[in-house]
């Protein structure tokens, strides 16, 4: 298969490690030449971004978790229409820091609204699914801590309204993923996300080579595997 036109998401809960993992895919996709546009969600867009402001200040006003909903849809909604669907047709790859699934995980599954609410609105608005997702899996015990350590040092502090949930909250995020994965076999790849980053890394890679036929150096396949 080829990886020109596809769309590719990476999930995970708080402190799995996607923003870093996306900046090492980054590179690798720099080196391989391959037309690509990495974007996130809430943001991707100047309508995004503000809805991000909103969406994720642990101080903002208390919403309903269907607003909560309407809300991350509207920002989709704008960024499929100005960013990624443009990108798409392209030819480029798309890589999104969060998507769809992350809606469904969160306001669906631990905000207790349910995947089909979700899933209904989203078919009304003509949300797309991703041609690939990977969900970053990591013990809540480990990833939370490492997310709220994260936010005291690199001053995000004011955007961690989910790192401030409870543990109870960020175990059903883990548990919608998992959810998903078995909803979505096909689309949907969990990868383990213990070890450095350079190992899951090279497990992301791994999914990538083989189902788009792609080929990372040889040296590079030896730093990572060591």
């Amino acid at each position: 298969m080829n990886i020109a036109g596809q769309f590719i998401t990476i999930e995970g809960g708080e402190g799995t490690g996607k923003s870093l993992q996306i900046e090492l895919l980054k590179e690798e996709f720099t080196r391989l030449a391959i037309p690509s546009l990495f974007t996130r969600e809430p943001g991707g867009t100047p309508f995004g971004e503000e809805l991000r402001a909103i969406l994720l200040n642990k101080k903002g006003a208390k919403r309903e978790p269907l607003s909560e909903l309407l809300l991350y849809l509207a920002d989709r909604y704008q960024h499929l229409k100005e960013v990624i669907e443009p990108a798409l047709k392209e030819e480029r790859v798309v890589i999104c820091d969060r998507y769809h699934d992350a809606t469904l995980v969160y306001q669906g599954h631990a905000r207790g609204l349910g995947f089909e609410i979700v899933e209904s609105l989203a078919d009304l608005l003509g949300i797309r699914q991703p041609d690939l997702t990977l969900v970053l899996d990591l013990e809540v015990e480990v990833a939370l801590p490492r997310a709220r350590l994260r936010n005291q040092t690199d001053g995000t502090g004011a955007l961690g309204r989910f790192e401030d949930e409870d543990q109870d909250f960020h175990r059903k995020i883990r548990e919608g993923y998992r959810l998903l994965s078995e909803r979505y076999p096909d689309r949907l790849v969990v990868i383990p996300a213990q070890g450095n980053p350079e190992e899951v890394l090279r497990r992301i890679l791994d999914v990538l080579e083989n189902r788009y036929q792609l080929t990372f150096s040889h040296a590079d396949k030896r730093l990572y595997r060591q």
